[in-house]
C-alpha cells in the first residue's frame, strides 16, 4: 500500500473522523486549516496527483516488470497552494527528469474553487465510470485516458476493504439489523439486491455502522454470515438485538450470539399484520394493537392481546396469530424502563439511516454492479458518521443496561 493509500485510509477511518470532529465547535473549526474538510481535500489532491504520476510515467509504484521508461519516481515536494478553503500544504509527487507537474495545479499553485468542488462531487457521485469520467475529464481536459480514471477510481477500494474488516469493539449493548434494496446490473438483467445495514452502539454510546453486506435476497441463511462476520472482527456479544420480523432471524442472531435479548420490531409487525386486514376495519384494527405495545408492563400487554384475539381471531386469523407466536420476542423491551424501551421497540433507527441512503442514491435508478453500490454506500456511511455523536442519555442508560446485564455490560 503506497503511503497515500494509509493516509487516506486513515483520514477516512472512523476513528479519525470522530476525533476531527469532536473538536469543531464553529465553521471555521470545520473549514479551516488542518480542519476536517481541508485535510480530506489535500488527501483527495495528493492521491489525484499521485496517480497522474503513474500515468505519467507508465508504470504502478513498485511494479518495476512493466517499466519501459529511463524515468522514476524520485519523493515529494510540499508546497502551499491556494484555495477557497485558504492555503493547505499539500505533497507534490515529482519525476528524476523533473518534466512532470500535475496538470491539476497550475504555475501560479492555484486551485480553481470550482475544481475543489469537482473532487467532492467525485467522491459523493458513487464512482460510476461515467461520472469519474466526467468529473476527472473537465478536470483534466477531454484528452483523459481511461487508464487514469480507473487508478483514480480504483484508489478508494482498499479503504473500503480496511474499512469493513476492521476491528469492533468486543461488546456492544445495543446493534439494530435491517435491510434495505437496491437495483444493480447483472448478467445484463437489472436484478433488486439487499444491502445489509448493522447499526451499533457499543459501551460508551458511540454509534457506528458496522460494515457493509450485499446479496441478492434478503435472508436468515445470509443473516448468519453477517453476525459470523462480527464476531471474526472482535464481537463477543451483543446485549440486545433490534430486528425485523424476518422467518429465522433470532435463530440465526442466537446460533452465534446464544446470550443476546431480541427484540422484534414493532413497527414492522405491525405492518405485516395490517396487510391481512380489510381496508375497512385497518384504522379500528391498529387501535386495537396500541394497548398491547404501549402497555406498561408485559401482563397488561397480555391482557390486551387476549382482547385482540377474542375481537379479531377469527374474522383475520393470519394477523392475529402472528403476535402469539411471535410474542417472547416482540414483548421483550417490556422488562427494561423506558429510556431502553424506547429505543429497543423499533427498528426506525437504521430505518433513518435508510432514508438518508435514498437520499444520496435519488438519482441512480440503478448500478452497473455491486461494487458500484457498495463504494456509493461507503461514502454515504463516512456523510453520516461525520454527524455521529455520542448517545443523547447514555449515562442513564449504560446504568440501566449495567443493572439488568451485570459484567456482561462492561466498559471498554
Amino acid at each position: 500500500m503506497s503511503n497515500f493509500d494509509k493516509c487516506f485510509a486513515e483520514l477516512m477511518s472512523t476513528s479519525e473522523i470522530q476525533e476531527k470532529l469532536a473538536h469543531v465547535k464553529s465553521l471555521e473549526d470545520m473549514t479551516g486549516p488542518n480542519g476536517p474538510i481541508q485535510m480530506m481535500m489535500r488527501k483527495m489532491i495528493e492521491q489525484i496527483t499521485e496517480k497522474e504520476r503513474d500515468h505519467h510515467l507508465g508504470y504502478a509504484a513498485n511494479d518495476r516488470e512493466n517499466k519501459s521508461t529511463s524515468n522514476s519516481r524520485n519523493g515529494y515536494s510540499q508546497k502551499t497552494i491556494k484555495g477557497s478553503l485558504g492555503e493547505m500544504p499539500v505533497d507534490i509527487p515529482r519525476d528524476r527528469k523533473g518534466d512532470f507537474y500535475p496538470s491539476l495545479l497550475n504555475k501560479y499553485k492555484q486551485l480553481d474553487p470550482h475544481i475543489e468542488k469537482k473532487i467532492l462531487n467525485l467522491y459523493g457521485k458513487g464512482m460510476s465510470t461515467r461520472d469519474v469520467t466526467e468529473m476527472i475529464g473537465d478536470i483534466y481536459g477531454n484528452d483523459v485516458s481511461a487508464t487514469l480514471v480507473s487508478q483514480v477510481t480504483n484508489g478508494i477500494k482498499n479503504t473500503i476493504d480496511e474499512w469493513q474488516n476492521r476491528p469492533l469493539s468486543s461488546v456492544y449493548p445495543l446493534v439494530f439489523f435491517d435491510a434495505i434494496f437496491f437495483k444493480t446490473r447483472e448478467d445484463g438483467h437489472v436484478i433488486s439486491k439487499a444491502s445489509y445495514t448493522c447499526y451499533g452502539i457499543n459501551s460508551q454510546g458511540e454509534t457506528d455502522i458496522l460494515g457493509i453486506w450485499i446479496s441478492e435476497t434478503e435472508g436468515a441463511r445470509f443473516w448468519m454470515s453477517v453476525f459470523n462476520d462480527l464476531k471474526t472482527r472482535g464481537i463477543e456479544d451483543i446485549l440486545i438485538a433490534c430486528v425485523d420480523g424476518l422467518k429465522g432471524f433470532p435463530e440465526a442472531i442466537e446460533s452465534i450470539f446464544p446470550n443476546t435479548q431480541i427484540q422484534l420490531c414493532i413497527v414492522h409487525q405491525i405492518r405485516n399484520s395490517v396487510r391481512y386486514v380489510a381496508s375497512k376495519n385497518i384504522k379500528e384494527f391498529i387501535a386495537d394493537l396500541k394497548p398491547i405495545y404501549k402497555a406498561p408492563n408485559r401482563e397488561s400487554a397480555e391482557i390486551a392481546l387476549s382482547h385482540l384475539e377474542d375481537k379479531w381471531g377469527q374474522k383475520y386469523p393470519s394477523a392475529v396469530k402472528s403476535w402469539r407466536e411471535k410474542w417472547d420476542h416482540l414483548s421483550t423491551f417490556f422488562q427494561f424502563p423506558s429510556e431502553i424501551r424506547k429505543m429497543i421497540y423499533t427498528t426506525n433507527i437504521v430505518e433513518n439511516v435508510h432514508r438518508q441512503f435514498r437520499k444520496v442514491m435519488k438519482t441512480k435508478s440503478s448500478f452497473p454492479n455491486d461494487e458500484a453500490l457498495k463504494k456509493m454506500l461507503f461514502l454515504a456511511i463516512q456523510g453520516l458518521i461525520s454527524k455521529t455523536r455520542k448517545k443523547k442519555g447514555w449515562a442513564t442508560i449504560a446504568g440501566q443496561l449495567t443493572i439488568y446485564f451485570g459484567e456482561r455490560m462492561k466498559m471498554e
